[in-house]
């Protein structure tokens, strides 16, 4: 039998991830109508769709393939965006080995701020001390160059371009496939991008200061 993927709360200094439910709802649907063209190449439901969003994220909660979460900016106490754990891989006599941070997008007042830094650290730390990971894995729309940069900041190496991976969600090209780019951080370079991370996090917060 699969593993399955489960999501506790995790807190940081300046966001707390915390299981996705209906009661970020709100929250939600006024973070995702700030600065829609930032999210050119990134699938953010209207407002309007945040209900079934979370209803979908949930279904797939239940299955055991996907652990979403709410990103609570600790400053306000509100909901700015999501992010999960998604595509748990494993092996017989092995169990999970790999898994994917995905589905992560901020309002864009929360962009730049330091959240999305704290937030992957906190993801990151929990897939390879408690899931015990061998690699974690990250995607984006190759032409995607901010959410790149953003990947390549966190300390994910860049491991080459999926052709015709998976759907594209860019204006005008409903039905087309996108080429993704792919990174990952293995079990082995952890220690050092951990490290890193914890340093970029705390500039972060001086700044903020």
């Amino acid at each position: 039998m699969e593993p399955l993927l489960e999501g506790p709360v995790l807190q940081g200094e300046r966001v707390r991830l915390e299981p996705l439910a209906h009661h970020h709802a709100a929250d939600l649907a006024e973070a995702a109508e700030e600065g829609r063209d930032r999210y050119g190449f990134t699938w953010v439901p209207r407002a309007h769709e945040v209900g079934g969003y979370i209803d979908q994220h949930l279904e797939r909660s239940a299955q055991g393939t996907l652990a979403p979460y709410a990103q609570i900016d600790l400053g306000t106490g509100r909901a700015v965006g999501a992010t999960a754990f998604w595509d748990p891989r494993s092996l017989p006599g092995r169990g999970l080995y790999a898994v994917e941070v995905g589905f992560t997008w901020l309002a864009a007042s929360a962009q730049g701020t330091g959240l999305n830094a704290e937030a992957k650290l906190l993801l990151f730390r929990h897939a390879f001390t408690v899931f015990g990971v061998e690699r974690v894995d990250l995607k984006t729309d190759a032409r995607n160059a901010r959410s790149r940069a953003a990947i390549e900041a966190a300390g994910a190496r860049f491991e080459g371009v999926l052709r015709n991976w998976s759907r594209s969600w860019a204006p005008g090209e409903d039905g087309l496939l996108r080429d993704s780019a792919i990174f990952s951080i293995t079990r082995t370079e952890w220690p050092e991008v951990e490290a890193a991370l914890e340093k970029r996090v705390a500039r972060l917060g001086e700044e903020d200061a």
